[in-house]
């Protein structure tokens, strides 16, 4: 590893796909279910990659190619040793909902006074985690480490290569029950970050008002807490949901069960106020763990609120997009049963005027709870007045509803044209496999 670690010091760093190879840097043939890195090796080197690490010899042609008994084990011990032989602080992050988003702000907020660098888009898993780390350079203070799961033992596997110093669970809901086999299996896996945290006395930044994830931490005492109520670090309070717009203040500036304030000596400060470009109260509390993170690494009150203003939401995440005479609240990226029912719950509280109109597509990765959790989602729908509720996805298409159900995407597809949307305002939210934002292309 000590030799691999020398040319990994001496590369432009690495790559795994031939597509976009970069010059100079080390090439990883990793394997999947319909390929095999190794016959990419050659290619890999003519396109101007240092070395390959291959693990099949029929392969190793050149001396530039490096033969190893696994490439994916060697890049993940490789993103170990380079972390541990630099000072450079690590974040973990996972969750059921809102992982990149808050990862995304609190890389927005920590960058505003410190040198950072966090996992890029969504690649935070076996593969994802160690590249994360592999980008990581000496001037880096500190590393943001999304880390996903969708099986038990994945989260603890996970927390072995990166040795996160710090720690935070979003929340934990009702995602990828398939490979969990149920609720309390989501809660024992993403409950492996603060097991490894709490084994290695590591400091977590937890989230005073969940009860789910406040109750993993029972008996332990290295914690760094935001929330609404009293007996927190940071104060956070939400003032509007279109934007988000949050105060927030050391906690030690506890108000009176009559409203008053009392002054804690040492902490003068008023609250500071920041209005974020996200929408939906689901995304309050994605702000104000950014927040906490900011209070906690000593960043001022007006370098957090830089960092909360600038953040701007990509790849379909709780955008508000103007669409003719509608606004479309456009939640496309992902959705599982909690995520699904905090964007409806959202939807209910916009004081728009607009009439509203849902857009909902299936549920992925819930084995056999999708027709129990369909339905549970269509039925919290019959409670309440819409002006349309359009329901695409064979799982939806299985419910009893009294909504209009289409198979698949492109049965909607079909029918959307024609549907007439005046003033409205718009929920487009399904699992990513659905793509849904293509409807706005389509009308």
């Amino acid at each position: 590893m000590k030799n691999l670690y020398q040319k990994f010091l001496a590369s432009t760093g690495v790559s795994t796909d031939t597509r976009n190879i970069a010059k100079g840097s080390i090439y990883f043939a990793l394997k999947g279910a319909s390929f095999n890195g190794n016959t990419f090796a050659a290619e890999a080197l003519e396109k101007g990659a240092q070395y390959a690490v291959i693990d099949e010899a029929a392969y190793q042609t050149s001396d530039k190619m490096i033969l190893v008994s696994d490439v994916l084990t060697t890049l993940q011990e490789l993103a170990t040793y380079h972390r541990n032989t630099l000072k450079t602080l690590v974040i973990g992050i996972t969750g059921s909902n809102g992982k990149t988003t808050t990862k995304e702000l609190i890389k927005s907020v920590l960058s505003q006074q410190l040198n950072v660098v966090a996992t890029q888009g969504n690649l935070n898993n076996n593969i994802g985690v160690p590249l994360t780390l592999l980008s990581i350079k000496p001037e880096t203070d500190i590393a943001i480490v999304e880390m996903g799961a969708n099986h038990p033992g994945e989260i603890a596997f996970l927390c072995n290569i990166a040795q996160p110093d710090y720690g935070y669970i979003t929340s934990i809901g009702k995602a990828h029950l398939e490979g969990f086999g149920s609720f309390e299996g989501v809660i024992q896996t993403k409950g492996e970050l603060y097991d490894y945290l709490k084994a290695h006395q590591k400091t977590i930044i937890a989230n005073a008002d969940n009860p789910i994830t406040e109750a993993l931490l029972a008996d332990y005492h290295n914690e760094y807490s935001f929330g609404v109520g009293k007996g927190v670090n940071v104060a956070v309070q939400c003032l509007g949901t279109q934007p988000v717009t949050i105060q927030f203040e050391d906690a030690s500036t506890q108000t009176t069960e009559e409203g008053g304030k009392v002054l804690i000596e040492g902490f003068t400060d008023a609250p500071t106020v920041a209005t974020s470009h996200l929408v939906g109260s689901y995304n309050f509390t994605n702000i104000a763990a950014a927040v906490a993170f900011g209070k906690f690494f000593k960043l001022s009150n007006e370098a957090i609120k830089r960092g909360i203003e600038a953040y701007i939401p990509q790849n379909n995440r709780s955008q508000l997009v103007q669409w003719g005479s509608n606004t479309v609240l456009l939640d496309a990226y992902n959705a599982n049963p909690s995520s699904m029912a905090a964007a409806i719950d959202n939807l209910l509280t916009m004081s728009d005027e607009k009439k509203k109109v849902l857009i909902l597509g299936d549920m992925f990765e819930l084995g056999n709870y999708a027709a129990e959790e369909h339905q549970r989602i269509v039925d919290k729908l019959k409670n309440y007045e819409w002006e349309g509720v359009y329901l695409v996805g064979s799982n939806f298409a299985k419910t009893q509803s009294p909504y209009p159900q289409y198979e698949t995407f492109e049965a909607f597809k079909e029918v959307f044209p024609t549907l007439s949307f005046n003033n409205c305002l718009l929920l487009i939210k399904g699992s990513r496999g659905m793509a849904l934002e293509r409807l706005i292309q389509v009308k």
